[in-house]
């Protein structure tokens, strides 16, 4: 199966997943980082998340958590669709009036908001193994971010039917450092 082949499979299986989901257990996953992977997060780090789709795990919570604790917390932010993946400041989890229409129609902090590097990354995902491998959404956006900051923490937030036996895993690919779901955390790799 190719990985465009297998993005589509994994895409459909994560929607099926999700709308069987009752709307009141999706409120409740995600709300707080476990414990274990808190110990390896830095008490002055940046926390680089995302605003997730629909059927992606949420990570709205882990903003609002993390911003509580005192971290700064980065979203993704593009400045063309043709233009590399950046990160800039959150100021407003709770709110999130902070935040407008991206290049990708994914909400993002404004062309004004501070340009920050976070040391702890948490990323949305297709597919992982219990390896530590990632299937994206085929950007390669993540990948080459992580690429240039070698020494982030890397973290993937996804729901339990996402992780599969294999990947296919090419040299530009970066591993995960660790997994959390929402019955498990995998890793540390």
């Amino acid at each position: 199966m190719t990985k465009a082949e297998l993005r589509k499979a994994l895409r459909a299986a994560r929607r099926e997943h999700v709308a069987a989901l009752p709307e009141q257990v999706r409120a409740l996953v995600f709300h707080r980082p476990p414990a274990p992977l808190l110990e390896r997060v830095p008490e002055v780090a940046a926390i680089g998340l995302y605003v997730a789709h629909p059927h992606e795990a949420p990570a709205a919570s882990y903003a609002r958590f993390f911003a509580e604790r005192g971290h700064a917390v980065a979203l993704p932010r593009f400045a063309t669709r043709e233009a590399p993946m950046e990160f800039a400041l959150h100021t407003d989890p709770f709110g999130e009036s902070d935040l407008v229409e991206g290049p990708f129609a994914i909400r993002q902090p404004a062309a004004d908001a501070e340009a920050i590097e976070p040391q702890v990354l948490f990323m949305p995902l297709l597919g992982f193994t219990d390896r530590g491998d990632r299937l994206g959404q085929g950007g390669g956006h993540y990948d080459r971010w992580l690429a240039a900051h070698p020494d982030t923490l890397r973290i993937g937030l996804a729901w339990d039917s996402q992780l599969v036996g294999e990947l296919p895993v090419e040299p530009h690919d970066m591993p995960l450092d660790l997994v959390v779901t929402p019955t498990r955390l995998y890793g540390p790799f």
